[in-house]
């Protein structure tokens, strides 16, 4: 049954981005002379993640916290990584940031196009110069007052637990002097977990903005020891969420 399920969900996800992807082009093209940022494709896009997580029916989303990301507030957003579906169900927050991502999904087709469109941030991990010139342009769009998402474990965990947090993220905060918004999410990595192709079905997939934190909380100018305290913050919240749910 799952492999037949599998099969219907990844038709549902893919006749949808062929319908939808030529509605893409022609908002990159009627925006683009007056959108310099691509904050109308970001906006079109993470609306569209939306609609199709609720067309998918094998699972249930549930959302707290949306609201403590304070309009007109610029944030370095991280959540823990689980699941490629993460990156649909952080787009239902629908908040206005930039992705960072890894150079790999800019190469995958029609999704690297979509990437493309909304200029966000490409990394190759393995390049030192690639992460300088991301955090350059990360610093840059903050201080405009554009938010920047990003997973700061770097890849999707094996065992749905949190894993280790790279310095990048708290390092960009700490110099543009922004606060870090914490999103938690669980259940995507029983769905769908890495490597995997196989959708699993049942699950509750619960998605939960934590309150933000101003420098002046930061408790350090460390990056690495601010990675530690975030990381331990989320570790334990997720630990509340799996054992009484969110309420």
């Amino acid at each position: 049954m799952d492999i037949l399920k599998s099969i219907i969900v990844w038709i549902i996800g893919v006749c949808y981005i062929v319908v939808t992807f030529p509605l893409n082009i022609i908002v990159w093209l009627l925006a683009y002379p007056f959108d310099r940022d691509r904050r109308l494709v970001h906006w079109f896009l993470t609306h569209q993640s939306f609609v199709l997580s609720y067309l998918i029916p094998i699972w249930k989303i549930h959302i707290e916290g949306r609201e403590k990301a304070k309009k007109g507030t610029t944030y370095v957003i991280i959540s823990n990584h689980q699941s490629m579906l993460d990156i649909i169900i952080i787009n239902c927050l629908r908040y206005k940031f930039k992705w960072i991502s890894k150079i790999e999904n800019f190469k995958v087709p029609v999704i690297g196009q979509y990437l493309k469109m909304a200029d966000y941030i490409i990394v190759d991990r393995e390049n030192d110069d690639s992460k300088a010139e991301m955090l350059e342009r990360s610093y840059n769009c903050l201080k405009k007052g554009i938010s920047i998402m990003m997973f700061p474990e770097g890849t999707r965990s094996l065992n749905s637990e949190i894993g280790f947090f790279r310095r990048g993220a708290f390092q960009l905060a700490l110099q543009a002097d922004v606060p870090i918004l914490p999103v938690i999410i669980d259940g995507t990595g029983g769905i769908l977990p890495k490597h995997g192709i196989i959708f699993g079905s049942g699950f509750q997939i619960k998605i939960k903005v934590l309150d933000p934190v101003l420098q002046k909380d930061f408790g350090t100018d460390i990056p690495e020891n601010l990675a530690l305290k975030f990381s331990q913050l989320m570790e334990s919240e997720l630990t509340t969420i799996r054992n009484k749910g969110i309420k």
